[in-house]
């Protein structure tokens, strides 16, 4: 098992770690701060520095069980097993996923009764697919957003027990991605304060701690992708 250092650490941007696994494959660290692709955002990018070598990191992914696999590229060096690394991420491109990843859960919010269907997070733009019958008004949509920013809601995260899904499912708003069950517990995202959050979902992304932190957002266009799907792609206004 590899300890999420991200999941109550978002900011962390390194961390010393042994090697668990190496090889061709990737590698597998007891502990990181390199993200697992999972739930529409990309994994980590970075580095791994121990003495005698260093190594740049393409992606993290989810490895077998609850490991994490570090992804290296073919002609890489390889830390050899028990080596104590220092695992760096790319701090520029996850702040870049954690302001939009963020957004994307301002943008779900406004978007209220319908279910999502997909969404894909990314550091230049970021899209989510709604099943809606038809399309809310762009120009409004990005003005709501841009005012929920604004008012630099705190963010949080929390670790509830997993049976608050069956007394209230409707936590869940995504069709496509199920949170995992099994464990007993579930980790919430509340944007807002704990009576009147203006977002509370399941997620185990990385998140800033305060809307004002996105910064300005644009709706750069909002699409119909079948009769009941309609998908709105949100990028940086700057």
């Amino acid at each position: 098992m590899t300890q999420r250092i991200f999941l109550d650490q978002p900011t962390r941007a390194s961390t010393s770690a042994t090697v668990v696994v190496s090889g061709d494959q990737g590698i597998v660290l007891d502990r990181t701060v390199f993200y697992a692709r999972g739930g529409g955002q990309p994994g980590d990018s970075g580095v791994l520095h121990w003495s005698g070598g260093n190594t740049p990191i393409t992606e993290a992914v989810k490895g077998e069980g609850e490991a994490i696999l570090h992804k290296v590229a073919a002609d890489a060096a390889l830390p050899p097993v028990g080596a104590v690394v220092q695992a760096a991420i790319d701090w520029q491109r996850r702040h870049a996923h954690m302001r939009m990843h963020t957004a994307m859960h301002l943008l779900c919010s406004l978007i209220k009764g319908a279910a999502v269907t997909g969404g894909a997070v990314g550091a230049d733009k970021s899209r989510l697919d709604f099943d809606l019958p038809d399309s809310p008004p762009k120009e409004a949509v990005e003005a709501c957003l841009n005012a929920l920013i604004e008012a630099d809601h705190p963010v949080r995260s929390e670790w509830v027990d997993e049976a608050v899904l069956d007394s209230n499912p409707g936590l869940v708003r995504t069709l496509s991605v199920q949170p995992p069950r099994g464990t007993g517990r579930l980790r919430l995202v509340r944007i807002g304060d704990a009576t009147t959050p203006v977002d509370l979902q399941p997620c185990g992304g990385t998140h800033v701690s305060r809307t004002g932190e996105i910064g300005p957002i644009r709706v750069v266009k909002i699409e119909n992708k079948g009769k009941q799907n309609r998908r709105i792609t949100i990028a940086p206004a700057g």
